[in-house]
Protein backbone atom coordinates (compact mmCIF):
# COMPACT_ATOMS: atom_id res chain seq x y z
CA UNK A 1 0.00 0.00 0.00
CA UNK A 2 1.49 3.29 -1.04
CA UNK A 3 1.29 6.38 1.16
CA UNK A 4 1.19 9.84 -0.28
CA UNK A 5 3.66 11.98 1.66
CA UNK A 6 1.74 15.13 2.40
CA UNK A 7 2.78 18.19 4.36
CA UNK A 8 0.54 17.01 7.17
CA UNK A 9 2.29 13.64 7.29
CA UNK A 10 5.71 15.30 7.34
CA UNK A 11 4.62 17.33 10.35
CA UNK A 12 3.27 14.19 12.00
CA UNK A 13 6.52 12.30 11.36
CA UNK A 14 8.56 15.18 12.75
CA UNK A 15 6.47 15.18 15.94
CA UNK A 16 6.98 11.43 16.44
CA UNK A 17 10.70 11.78 15.74
CA UNK A 18 10.99 14.57 18.29
CA UNK A 19 9.18 12.43 20.85
CA UNK A 20 11.58 9.55 20.28
CA UNK A 21 14.60 11.82 20.65
CA UNK A 22 13.18 13.17 23.90
CA UNK A 23 12.49 9.68 25.25
CA UNK A 24 16.04 8.59 24.42
CA UNK A 25 17.50 11.65 26.09
CA UNK A 26 15.27 11.34 29.17
CA UNK A 27 16.19 7.66 29.58
CA UNK A 28 19.90 8.37 29.32
CA UNK A 29 19.61 11.30 31.74
CA UNK A 30 17.80 9.15 34.29
CA UNK A 31 20.42 6.38 34.16
CA UNK A 32 23.26 8.89 34.26
CA UNK A 33 21.80 10.75 37.23
CA UNK A 34 21.48 7.54 39.23
CA UNK A 35 25.03 6.53 38.34
CA UNK A 36 26.47 9.92 39.35
CA UNK A 37 24.51 9.81 42.63
CA UNK A 38 25.82 6.31 43.31
CA UNK A 39 29.44 7.29 42.65
CA UNK A 40 28.98 10.40 44.82
CA UNK A 41 27.66 8.27 47.71
CA UNK A 42 30.49 5.75 47.37
CA UNK A 43 33.08 8.55 47.39
CA UNK A 44 31.39 10.15 50.39
CA UNK A 45 31.33 6.83 52.28
CA UNK A 46 35.01 6.20 51.60
CA UNK A 47 35.95 9.66 52.89
CA UNK A 48 33.73 9.25 55.97
CA UNK A 49 35.21 5.87 56.90
CA UNK A 50 38.76 7.07 56.42
CA UNK A 51 38.18 10.13 58.58
CA UNK A 52 36.19 8.36 61.30
CA UNK A 53 38.04 5.05 61.51
CA UNK A 54 41.45 6.08 60.23
CA UNK A 55 41.36 3.64 57.33
CA UNK A 56 44.16 4.12 54.81
CA UNK A 57 44.55 3.48 51.10
CA UNK A 58 44.09 -0.24 51.53
CA UNK A 59 40.34 0.18 52.03
CA UNK A 60 39.93 1.34 48.44
CA UNK A 61 41.79 -1.65 47.05
CA UNK A 62 39.88 -4.06 49.30
CA UNK A 63 36.52 -2.51 48.43
CA UNK A 64 37.26 -2.59 44.71
CA UNK A 65 38.22 -6.25 44.91
CA UNK A 66 35.07 -7.20 46.82
CA UNK A 67 32.77 -5.16 44.57
CA UNK A 68 34.23 -6.68 41.42
CA UNK A 69 33.73 -10.13 42.94
CA UNK A 70 30.12 -9.32 43.82
CA UNK A 71 29.42 -7.57 40.49
CA UNK A 72 31.63 -9.35 37.93
CA UNK A 73 31.98 -7.65 34.57
CA UNK A 74 31.27 -4.12 35.80
CA UNK A 75 34.44 -2.14 35.17
CA UNK A 76 33.16 0.90 37.05
CA UNK A 77 34.25 -0.59 40.36
CA UNK A 78 37.94 -0.66 39.56
CA UNK A 79 40.51 0.65 42.05
CA UNK A 80 41.19 3.73 39.93
CA UNK A 81 37.52 4.54 39.55
CA UNK A 82 36.91 4.26 43.29
CA UNK A 83 39.71 6.78 43.80
CA UNK A 84 37.98 8.96 41.19
CA UNK A 85 34.77 8.73 43.22
CA UNK A 86 36.59 9.81 46.35
CA UNK A 87 38.21 12.73 44.53
CA UNK A 88 34.86 13.62 42.94
CA UNK A 89 33.14 13.92 46.31
CA UNK A 90 36.03 15.83 47.84
CA UNK A 91 36.15 18.27 44.90
CA UNK A 92 32.48 19.23 45.02
CA UNK A 93 31.28 18.59 48.57
CA UNK A 94 31.71 22.24 49.54
CA UNK A 95 30.27 23.66 46.33
CA UNK A 96 26.44 23.53 46.35
CA UNK A 97 26.34 25.40 43.03
CA UNK A 98 28.17 22.71 41.08
CA UNK A 99 26.72 19.67 42.84
CA UNK A 100 23.47 19.61 40.82
CA UNK A 101 25.32 20.33 37.57
CA UNK A 102 27.58 17.28 37.65
CA UNK A 103 24.58 14.99 37.12
CA UNK A 104 23.92 16.67 33.76
CA UNK A 105 26.96 15.13 32.04
CA UNK A 106 28.45 11.65 32.00
CA UNK A 107 30.91 10.25 34.51
CA UNK A 108 33.84 10.11 32.10
CA UNK A 109 33.42 13.78 31.21
CA UNK A 110 33.09 14.68 34.90
CA UNK A 111 36.40 12.98 35.64
CA UNK A 112 38.14 14.73 32.74
CA UNK A 113 36.85 18.15 33.83
CA UNK A 114 37.58 17.51 37.50
CA UNK A 115 41.17 16.48 36.83
CA UNK A 116 42.07 18.97 34.11
CA UNK A 117 40.48 22.19 35.36
CA UNK A 118 42.35 24.21 37.95
CA UNK A 119 39.35 25.84 39.63
CA UNK A 120 35.55 25.68 39.99
CA UNK A 121 34.98 28.52 37.51
CA UNK A 122 36.58 26.49 34.72
CA UNK A 123 34.76 23.38 35.85
CA UNK A 124 31.41 25.15 35.75
CA UNK A 125 32.13 26.46 32.24
CA UNK A 126 33.06 23.06 30.79
CA UNK A 127 30.20 21.24 32.53
CA UNK A 128 27.62 23.70 31.19
CA UNK A 129 29.06 23.88 27.68
CA UNK A 130 29.41 20.08 27.45
CA UNK A 131 25.76 19.70 28.35
CA UNK A 132 24.61 22.47 26.00
CA UNK A 133 26.40 21.22 22.90
CA UNK A 134 26.47 17.51 23.69
CA UNK A 135 30.25 17.26 23.53
CA UNK A 136 31.69 13.77 23.41
CA UNK A 137 34.74 12.81 25.45
CA UNK A 138 37.13 13.41 22.55
CA UNK A 139 35.56 16.75 21.66
CA UNK A 140 35.76 17.84 25.30
CA UNK A 141 39.44 16.93 25.48
CA UNK A 142 40.05 18.76 22.19
CA UNK A 143 38.36 21.90 23.54
CA UNK A 144 40.29 21.72 26.82
CA UNK A 145 43.58 21.46 24.97
CA UNK A 146 42.56 24.29 22.64
CA UNK A 147 41.85 26.54 25.62
CA UNK A 148 38.13 27.00 24.98
CA UNK A 149 37.61 28.59 28.40
CA UNK A 150 40.43 31.08 27.93
CA UNK A 151 39.18 32.00 24.45
CA UNK A 152 35.67 32.45 25.78
CA UNK A 153 36.90 34.72 28.59
CA UNK A 154 38.81 36.75 26.00
CA UNK A 155 35.60 37.07 23.93
CA UNK A 156 37.27 35.35 20.99
CA UNK A 157 34.75 32.55 20.64
CA UNK A 158 30.96 32.70 20.46
CA UNK A 159 29.72 29.41 21.89
CA UNK A 160 26.11 30.55 21.52
CA UNK A 161 26.21 30.19 17.75
CA UNK A 162 23.49 27.89 16.44
CA UNK A 163 24.42 24.26 15.95
CA UNK A 164 23.29 22.62 12.72
CA UNK A 165 19.81 21.17 13.17
CA UNK A 166 20.93 17.62 12.33
CA UNK A 167 23.23 17.70 15.39
CA UNK A 168 20.92 19.35 17.90
CA UNK A 169 19.61 16.02 19.09
CA UNK A 170 23.14 14.88 19.92
CA UNK A 171 22.75 16.57 23.30
CA UNK A 172 22.18 13.05 24.58
CA UNK A 173 25.89 12.42 24.07
CA UNK A 174 26.58 14.69 27.02
CA UNK A 175 25.11 12.03 29.32
CA UNK A 176 25.94 9.02 27.14
CA UNK A 177 28.85 7.10 28.59
CA UNK A 178 30.43 3.66 28.64
CA UNK A 179 30.01 3.65 32.41
CA UNK A 180 26.23 3.94 32.07
CA UNK A 181 26.04 0.89 29.83
CA UNK A 182 28.63 -0.92 31.93
CA UNK A 183 26.61 -0.23 35.09
CA UNK A 184 23.48 -1.68 33.47
CA UNK A 185 25.58 -4.53 32.06
CA UNK A 186 24.62 -3.56 28.52
CA UNK A 187 26.77 -3.29 25.42
CA UNK A 188 27.65 0.07 23.91
CA UNK A 189 26.37 -0.01 20.35
CA UNK A 190 26.40 3.66 19.33
CA UNK A 191 29.10 5.67 17.61
CA UNK A 192 30.07 9.26 18.45
CA UNK A 193 32.23 9.78 15.36
CA UNK A 194 29.61 11.71 13.39
CA UNK A 195 29.30 14.46 15.99
CA UNK A 196 33.06 14.64 16.51
CA UNK A 197 33.58 15.04 12.78
CA UNK A 198 30.88 17.69 12.52
CA UNK A 199 32.35 19.80 15.34
CA UNK A 200 35.83 19.52 13.91
CA UNK A 201 34.49 20.57 10.52
CA UNK A 202 32.84 23.60 12.11
CA UNK A 203 36.16 24.57 13.72
CA UNK A 204 37.91 24.08 10.36
CA UNK A 205 35.42 26.33 8.55
CA UNK A 206 35.72 29.00 11.23
CA UNK A 207 39.52 28.91 10.86
CA UNK A 208 39.19 29.22 7.08
CA UNK A 209 36.83 32.17 7.38
CA UNK A 210 39.20 33.90 9.80
CA UNK A 211 42.14 33.31 7.47
CA UNK A 212 40.24 34.60 4.45
CA UNK A 213 39.43 37.73 6.42
CA UNK A 214 43.10 38.25 7.21
CA UNK A 215 44.05 37.77 3.53
CA UNK A 216 41.49 40.30 2.33
CA UNK A 217 42.57 42.80 4.96
CA UNK A 218 46.22 42.25 4.08
CA UNK A 219 45.59 42.76 0.37
CA UNK A 220 44.06 46.12 1.10
CA UNK A 221 47.26 47.08 2.91
CA UNK A 222 49.61 45.22 0.52
CA UNK A 223 50.76 42.92 3.35
CA UNK A 224 51.80 39.27 3.22
CA UNK A 225 49.85 36.64 5.19
CA UNK A 226 51.15 33.19 6.09
CA UNK A 227 48.56 30.65 4.86
CA UNK A 228 50.47 27.62 6.09
CA UNK A 229 48.27 27.47 9.18
CA UNK A 230 45.62 25.69 7.15
CA UNK A 231 47.97 22.76 6.72
CA UNK A 232 47.94 22.23 10.49
CA UNK A 233 44.17 21.82 10.70
CA UNK A 234 43.25 18.14 10.69
CA UNK A 235 39.74 16.93 10.06
CA UNK A 236 39.00 13.26 10.65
Amino acid sequence: MSVIVTAEYKTFFKEIKERIYKAQYDALKAVNKELINLYWDIGKSIVAKQEKLGWGKAIVETLAKDLQKEFPGIQGFSIQNLWNMRQFYSAYKDNPKLQPLVGEISWTKNVIIMQRCKDDIQREFYIKITKKFGWTKDVLINQLEAGAFERYMANQTNFDKAVLEKYRHQAKLAVKDEYSFDFLELGEAHSEKELERALLEIEYKQSCIALVGKILAAKQKNLWVDTSTLENIWVS
